[in-house]
């Protein structure tokens, strides 16, 4: 049986897709709580105070941790089909009724079949390393703070070992869940002071980016060799990794659906990964 019913708006309703950006520092993560703030909670109030109080809760691609940021995270939304604002107005009209740490940056009719999260076929994330003996203001919300130094070379050799698909177990907090994930990418790339590591797969395990990134940072530090890191990823074990890093310097940078790609590096965000 074809699956298109399944990611299909309900009837009475019609499906947009939205490109949000959010600094992640005051919120709760993305996924809706009681009593705290948070970045759907916050989006969905918008909606309403536009006159679309019956939508449902909008659906974010990843599902960001409290403190995680993003600059470019896929989102779809179902608002009532007599929701008369046009959607080229409507990033522009959202963005007047949210907080200066979350903005719509583009807004438009869904695609067929569009669902924001169930047809994601990769999330790429970027966490950041500010390498530099004195911290920087500047950074000092988006960036970990790494005064030793590093040696990114060992890091990427300990990262080769990670990459393909693999049992993550030793990298991220206590999963239910099957724990084995394809990783395509985790590089690290050296400019100046600021660090960039580069993670890119389908999906992953609670706090699996910030447990590679920390065990990583051995590496860099001379505790693990390449040979250290594919142990730990055998064994499985969460004890032997390196500690889950702080979540500030972690953003989510784009998704992919199949050839289409949403990023923060291209004006239009439809670029290739």
């Amino acid at each position: 049986m074809p699956d298109a019913p399944l990611f299909a708006p309900p009837a009475g309703f019609i499906r947009l897709r939205l490109t949000v950006a959010y600094h992640g520092a005051e919120f709760a993560g993305w996924q809706s709580q009681p009593q705290t703030r948070t970045v759907q909670d916050t989006l969905h109030e918008a909606f309403a105070r536009l006159g679309a109080g019956e939508s449902a809760r909008p659906v974010a691609a990843g599902r960001t941790d409290a403190g995680v940021h993003a600059d470019a995270m896929p989102v779809h939304i179902d608002v009532p089909d007599s929701f008369r604002l046009a959607p080229q107005r409507l990033a522009r009209a959202l963005n007047a009724h949210l907080p200066s740490d979350l903005a719509v940056l583009d807004a438009a009719p869904a695609p067929a079949n569009f669902h924001a999260r169930f047809r994601c076929t990769g999330r790429a994330y970027i966490y950041r390393l500010w390498t530099a003996p004195q911290r920087h203001p500047m950074w000092a919300d988006r960036a970990l703070h790494v005064s030793a130094p590093l040696n990114a070379e060992a890091m990427n050799a300990a990262a080769a070992a990670l990459i393909g698909t693999h049992d993550f177990a030793a990298f991220a907090t206590r999963e239910d869940r099957h724990t084995v994930r394809e990783l395509r990418e985790l590089e690290v790339r050296r400019t100046s002071e600021l660090w960039e590591i580069h993670v890119q797969g389908e999906s992953f395990l609670r706090h699996m980016v910030r447990g590679l990134v920390g065990t990583l940072l051995l590496a860099g530090q001379g505790q693990l060799s390449p040979a250290q890191t594919a142990d730990i990823l055998s064994g499985g074990e969460r004890a032997r990794a390196g500690a889950n890093v702080p979540a500030h310097g972690l953003t989510f940078s784009g998704a992919e659906y199949g050839k289409v790609v949403y990023r923060s590096q291209s004006t239009s965000l439809f670029s290739s990964f």
